[in-house]
């Protein structure tokens, strides 16, 4: 049924529950997870008196990325391998994670998503959006949301 499990991991607590599902899930359908991490785009400079602040290079910004997505993908990873779940990695920089979410399934061939919600609801959803509703309301594929 399911080959290939896309789980979306941003390293909390809510996305831990999300792996742990996944991995187990694909353990029992002899299918491989792609581990995806979404990290915060770079910064825009702050403009400030006729002066341009930038917080830090874009060189310093990816390579701190980089660091930060090694650290939790090596994590999932770690994971799925003591479960014999095979296992890829991959991470992109980007402004709005529901669409990069939604476009690595899609570039890596994935046949559902499986993300963790913070299960905030009423007022805090609507002022703070959600990327598990913007998956849910924009994915052709099959989402499995796990709190």
């Amino acid at each position: 049924m399911y080959t290939n499990l896309l789980v979306a991991t941003d390293g909390s607590k809510h996305s831990e529950k999300a792996v742990v599902h996944a991995i187990g899930l694909a353990g029992k359908l002899g299918a491989k997870v792609t581990a995806f991490y979404a990290a915060p785009d770079y910064p825009e400079p702050v403009y400030s008196e006729g002066m341009i602040y930038e917080v830090m290079s874009r060189k310093d910004y990816a390579a701190m990325v980089a660091a930060d997505a090694e650290k939790i993908l090596s994590t999932v990873a770690k994971k799925a391998r003591a479960a014999a779940v095979p296992c890829e990695t991959r991470y992109v920089l980007s402004r709005a994670p529901w669409e990069a979410i939604l476009a690595a399934a899609k570039k890596e061939k994935c046949d559902t998503i499986i993300m963790g919600s913070h299960g905030r609801g009423g007022l805090a959803s609507l002022f703070l959006g959600s990327e598990t509703q913007k998956v849910l309301a924009h994915s052709k594929l099959p989402v499995v949301v796990v709190r």
